[in-house]
């Protein structure tokens, strides 16, 4: 599926500098491995004023050089993996609050300007996007079990009650980083979750709508990297858990 029309324009220096010299509020990480065809719009809709940390995971589809053009800061993480290419954002990032997103145009970057919102007032520690799809093939069945899966674990492990463990999210940079998060597999959204509960964090669900992707998934597109997904994030909910502390989760 092709990614919808943008009509993005390519920053001028001029247009660089004066954006450079005035930090962004709110950074968001985006991952990216091959998203050329996606990434105009996805890059179209991250909120004015706000920071785009694309970071290259490997493309040779020029993703890296399209993101620059577009007005995106660029990170290059040789280290394959989803979490290391999170993680490698995270540590690129320098605004108070960050937020995470996939690259693939399947949720809209616009959707996290209440998320972030909510963190700026104190409301909620940590936002996630509960995915609603929306579109054939969104949500292929193989993803949505091994999803399910993981929130009933999650729940054992934690108490939690979270209906989705999807890539939308926020929190304060600072608060995250406390956190040591180590994985950099697939299991890094997971232990960012699993971690934060430990820590007693204020933990919120808002639901968002889930759009069939652009291009092919590279971990939940087959049974086969589901499944090592779900392995991934399984090892996470294995590992000792930090000291308890009061746990509050909401959902609107």
């Amino acid at each position: 599926m092709r990614a919808p029309a943008h009509p993005a324009a390519r920053l001028t220096a001029a247009a660089r500098l004066t954006a450079a010299a005035r930090p962004a509020p709110v950074d968001v990480v985006l991952p990216c491995l091959d998203e050329a065809g996606a990434l105009p719009w996805v890059l179209g809709r991250i909120p004015r004023g706000w920071r785009a940390i694309v970071v290259d995971n490997g493309s040779t589809d020029g993703s890296a050089e399209l993101a620059r053009d577009l007005g995106a800061t660029v990170v290059h993480e040789p280290r394959r993996g989803f979490g290391a290419a999170c993680h490698a954002g995270l540590l690129a990032a320098e605004a108070d609050i960050v937020c995470f997103c996939d690259c693939d145009a399947s949720l809209d970057p616009a959707l996290l300007v209440p998320f972030a919102g909510a963190v700026d007032a104190g409301e909620s520690d940590l936002v996630l996007g509960r995915r609603r799809p929306e579109g054939r093939g969104a949500w292929p069945p193989h993803a949505r079990a091994g999803n399910l899966a993981l929130t009933r674990m999650l729940r054992r492990r934690t108490g939690l009650r979270l209906g989705d463990l999807g890539p939308l999210r926020a929190a304060r940079r600072t608060a995250l980083l406390d956190l040591g998060l180590t994985d950099r597999r697939s299991g890094y959204p997971l232990q960012m979750v699993v971690r934060a509960a430990d820590a007693g964090w204020r933990i919120e669900e808002r639901e968002v709508p889930y759009r069939p992707r652009t291009g092919r998934s590279k971990v939940t597109g087959t049974w086969r990297g589901t499944w090592q997904a779900v392995r991934d994030m399984r090892d996470v909910l294995n590992q000792p858990p930090l000291p308890p502390r009061t746990q509050r989760t909401t959902t609107r």
